[in-house]
């Protein structure tokens, strides 16, 4: 009778352990949770908000304005981030910029970010009229525009939209380079949002090392990080409908066929390993295969640009200022200063 009650207070204490371990374990998650407008993610630069009004409802986009930290040349450079990130991953290309004399302007687009997770109707046209509006507001009349994946798409419409106000096109391994509509199937914004809900830490790392760099490094973690983070946060259906709203955006909002007419200077920066597509996932390895071969896209593309210049980099994917930021700089640097032959 007695061995029998020690076991099962053996057993009991060995699930009371097991419990605590689970409870510990759940509180360690929840301490990694980063809520969907990056409210405990910190940027190297002062963040200030710009009020927006649109479908009724009362937004805020946030942004960075960084002064220059030497000579100030009187230009300023705005930074548009891919569909994947936010401000806070353009900090080494503030540094250099605002060290060789420029005006930096960071925005993180509404929907993304620091800025509101809004349920609108998400139009390029629209994020383009509203970042006008935010460089009027800081007296800017016109400004080089740089835009990276994503946000290669947005500077383009920028730039079609508003020539006058673009000094120059510097787009960093932008999408959109495809009609991705001819190829990927079509998965509509309720779909995409019950795909974007099953996203974890462990599948936007999977995804990262997969799609955006040719080696990991440990600096990258932090993208995976707050990437990832958020899908802990109580608000993260939110995220991943407006992350299923944007998809829908650069499916549906191509700019592949307007490069033609771009009338601003430009130049495109390429990593020859990059192999982004867009609704990747719903191809199979051969169909993959055929797309997203950007050491091909930029060729192709750049010969679409009137007077456009191309700058490849060897060994690299999809993100070079972060991969190879001393060489991706010193190409930017290069190609402010330049003109266009």
């Amino acid at each position: 009778m007695y061995k029998k009650l020690l076991t099962l207070s053996l057993l009991t204490l060995a699930y009371i352990n097991t419990f605590a371990q689970q409870t510990f374990n759940t509180s360690a998650t929840k301490t990694d949770s980063i809520s969907i407008n990056l409210d405990n993610v910190n940027y190297a630069y002062l963040v200030k908000f710009f009020p927006i009004s649109a479908e009724g409802q009362q937004l805020k986009m946030a942004y960075m304005d960084v002064q220059p930290a030497r000579k100030a040349n009187g230009r300023t450079v705005v930074l548009f981030h891919g569909k994947n990130f936010a401000g806070y991953y353009w900090t080494n290309v503030i540094k250099t910029l605002t060290e060789a004399g420029f005006r930096v302007v960071v925005p993180d687009q509404i929907g993304f970010g620091k800025s509101s997770k809004a349920y609108i109707h998400y139009s390029f046209h629209q994020l383009a009229s509203w970042n006008r509006d935010l460089l009027e507001s800081l007296n800017i009349s016109k400004a080089v525009m740089l835009g990276h994946s994503m946000g290669g798409m947005l500077a383009t419409r920028y730039a079609l939209m508003f020539p006058e106000r673009t000094e120059k096109l510097l787009l960093e391994d932008p999408i959109g380079l495809e009609d991705y509509r001819t190829f990927i199937p079509y998965s509509n914004t309720e779909k995409q949002y019950q795909t974007e809900l099953k996203a974890t830490p462990e599948s936007v790392r999977k995804y990262y090392e997969g799609s955006y760099f040719t080696k990991w490094k440990p600096e990258y973690d932090e993208l995976v990080r707050i990437a990832g983070g958020v899908s802990y946060s109580k608000e993260f259906p939110r995220y991943a409908k407006v992350a299923a709203m944007t998809y829908t955006m650069i499916i549906e909002q191509p700019v592949v066929y307007e490069f033609r007419n771009l009338k601003v200077p430009t130049v495109l920066f390429i990593g020859l390993e990059d192999k982004t597509i867009v609704g990747k996932a719903s191809l199979t390895p051969e169909q993959q295969a055929l797309h997203g071969q950007y050491k091909l896209l930029g060729k192709l593309t750049a010969n679409q640009i009137p007077g456009a210049k191309l700058v490849e980099f060897e060994n690299c994917g999809h993100i070079p200022h972060m991969e190879i930021p001393k060489v991706f700089a010193a190409a930017l640097l290069g190609n402010l200063e330049a003109s266009n032959n």
